[in-house]
């Protein structure tokens, strides 16, 4: 298990995070710097934390009090970069040998060499050089050099951001397929919901260099319980509200009261609604709606509205539809179930 508490001030940006890890991947998400790649570098030993303390298993890798400051090389931490950073003058065979710079023994090297290169489905690959690779095989190759050298946990910071967009899906689908078969603790950073959704079992969601939460990922998107977290998540629909009971809030931009299935706390500021829970079947916190704009994506429709009792310089509320059930009238009323409805927090 990886366990990091560290502070690290960079300019006028302040880094405090203490998070740990579990058996399986991690996600860090959060927006684009907000201090996810200069964790992972503090952890990798590339940059030097100010105060605190990393652990790995029963592994010091930094300590302030104690003056303990591994080097790299010695922390058993395997790092693939956004750019997977390949030698462009060297095969595949020689980027992977290079993980193996310890290994003496040649046929030990050459085991090692071979179980990877399987294990990461580059056969065929072995002398082809990193400019004759795809993006896909180019990541693959990346990922060998590192797993060659049995790393005690794994980093991918951002590792679909160098591919082109049409390959990200299908590429998921095999990194997932291959961080099964490395069976490691894996840590990984991403600003990207779906990557974090596919890939992670909990995920760590990060703000102006702080965490502030930490769940199994479906916890997560079904209760963010923060304005930053249903933003990150993907929520379409925040708006204030003020709790007007254990289950009833009111959302004065819309005019309307919602009854919400989770108890509501103290400190409640805002709701959220994701915009496929909007239904005009479901019979709770429904209210009359009027049509404001649409927009045709390739597989939905964005469909905008306003609650009747809407004030008039509110903005629009976003439903999203499948195409499949777009009727030729728009609704009279819709309705949202209370376990759909997101209470949000300060």
């Amino acid at each position: 298990m990886l366990t990091v508490n560290i502070q690290k001030k960079l300019g006028a940006f302040n880094l405090n995070v203490s998070f740990n890890t579990a058996e399986g991947v991690t996600g860090i998400l959060g927006a684009s710097g907000c201090g996810k790649s200069v964790t992972l570098r503090c952890i990798a030993g590339i940059d030097r934390p100010d105060h605190g303390r990393i652990t790995l298993d029963d592994m010091i890798l930094f300590d302030s009090e104690k003056g303990i400051n591994l080097p790299p090389q010695q922390r058993k931490v395997g790092y693939l970069f956004q750019n997977y950073a390949l030698f462009p003058n060297m095969t595949v065979e020689k980027n992977i040998l290079c993980g193996l710079y310890h290994e003496k023994d040649k046929a030990k090297r050459r085991q090692m060499l071979d179980d990877t290169v399987d294990l990461l489905k580059l056969e065929g690959l072995e002398k082809h050089q990193p400019s004759q690779l795809s993006g896909g095989q180019q990541q693959r190759a990346a990922l060998a050099r590192i797993l060659v050298n049995k790393p005690r946990l794994l980093m991918l910071d951002e590792p679909f951001a160098a591919l082109d967009s049409h390959l990200r899906g299908k590429l998921r689908i095999q990194m997932k397929r291959l961080l099964e078969r490395y069976g490691g603790s894996t840590l990984m950073v991403t600003h990207n919901r779906d990557e974090a959704y596919n890939l992670c079992g909990r995920i760590a969601l990060m703000d102006a260099g702080s965490i502030l939460a930490l769940k199994s990922t479906k916890e997560l998107f079904n209760n963010p319980e923060s304005v930053v977290g249903a933003m990150i998540t993907g929520c379409k629909n925040i708006c204030a509200a003020k709790k007007t009971g254990e289950h009833e809030v009111e959302v004065p931009d819309w005019g309307i009261r919602l009854v919400t299935a989770r108890p509501l706390r103290e400190g409640l500021c805002a709701i959220g609604i994701r915009a496929h829970y909007f239904d005009p079947e479901i019979k709770q916190n429904r209210f009359p709606v009027r049509f404001s704009d649409e927009m045709e994506e390739p597989f939905e429709f964005s469909l905008q509205f306003r609650y009747q009792s809407q004030p008039d310089n509110t903005q629009d509320v976003l439903w999203l539809l499948p195409k499949e059930k777009r009727s030729a009238d728009f609704p009279a009323m819709l309705g949202v179930a209370p376990e759909n409805v997101l209470p949000l927090y300060n």
